[in-house]
């Protein structure tokens, strides 16, 4: 992925924390042909990167000072606190720090907060994607803080993937990692279960993944479905309802037990859909079970 703007100019930029996303990253501003400064407190893990054309600077002040724009990516923001803890603050001013390491809206906005009262710009980003896939479009990395910041560097952070901006609110982009986190984990844990009715059935799991890998593209227009029945509260005309899924998963209940194997997705999916049910709302959408976990 080439933005081609790099080669023109060589901009700078520098990277902090090198584990594997944050050597992808790294990697990714290589490739593209930027000036590129690396730091880790694991100083080894340099060595890799400095072969492919970046410069590893002695400490984290040096880093600080190498480059405008510097991308943090450590294992959260308790750790990145840590870090920065021990750099004089003044070093920020004028830089724009991006902080793409995990953590709560609320600490996204005590990360912007204090890079606000030590003159620079913060924004904090969230990667969905896996290491192999920076530097390509696969990778989505949302973004959210200062609206100049953006504007300026989105198009060198755009050789990290697509950047996705959700707004100038420093929490806005971790509310949406969240919300991703909460998909993902309920879909984890969903072909997990489907992965064991599967294998105790004698059946290749492969297979089964294979299905939901072709029923994918409907799988992703059932979720921009639910998002929009749910921000505009239309809940009714369904084409399945409330009270088909509770049927449904109350039988996924008897299933699991007659097949001697754990239950407790299917017992909580089912229990949720039939309070649903139970509050009066089993002839509408799927989506409408929010109303009780509201």
């Amino acid at each position: 992925m080439t933005t081609g703007k790099a080669n023109e100019a060589r901009e700078k930029v520098t990277v902090i924390g090198l584990g594997s996303m944050g050597s992808a990253i790294a990697g990714a501003f290589v490739s593209d042909g930027f000036d590129v400064t690396v730091w880790n407190r694991d100083a080894s893990k340099a060595a890799p990167l400095v072969a492919a054309g970046a410069t590893a600077a002695p400490d984290l002040a040096t880093a600080i000072q190498a480059s405008p724009l510097v991308v943090t990516i450590v294992s959260d923001y308790k750790v990145s606190k840590k870090i920065f803890d021990g750099v004089d603050a003044s070093l920020l001013h004028n830089r724009t720090l991006v902080q793409l390491s995990t953590g709560t809206p609320k600490e996204a906005r005590e990360f912007d907060a204090w890079v606000q009262q030590n003159g620079g710009r913060a924004l904090n980003g969230d990667i969905l994607a896996w290491p192999r896939q920076v530097g390509t479009p696969e990778a989505t990395i949302t973004m959210s803080g200062n609206q100049s910041a953006i504007t300026e560097f989105e198009e060198t952070l755009k050789a990290l993937g697509t950047i996705s901006y959700v707004g100038n609110e420093p929490g806005a982009s971790a509310v949406m990692f969240n919300s991703v986190m909460a998909y993902l984990a309920g879909s984890w844990i969903g072909f997990v279960h489907g992965a064991l009715i599967t294998e105790n059935a004698g059946l290749p799991v492969d297979a089964f993944g294979s299905l939901i890998a072709n029923i994918s593209p409907m799988l992703a227009e059932e979720s921009k479905h639910m998002g929009n029945v749910i921000h505009h509260g239309k809940f009714t005309d369904p084409e399945s309802t409330i009270n088909t899924t509770a049927l449904d998963l109350h039988m996924l209940v008897q299933h699991s037990k007659e097949a001697g194997i754990g239950s407790d997705l299917p017992e909580f999916a089912a229990n949720l859909f039939q309070r649903a049910v139970d509050a009066g709302f089993g002839k509408e959408e799927h989506a409408a079970i929010i109303k009780v976990m509201r």
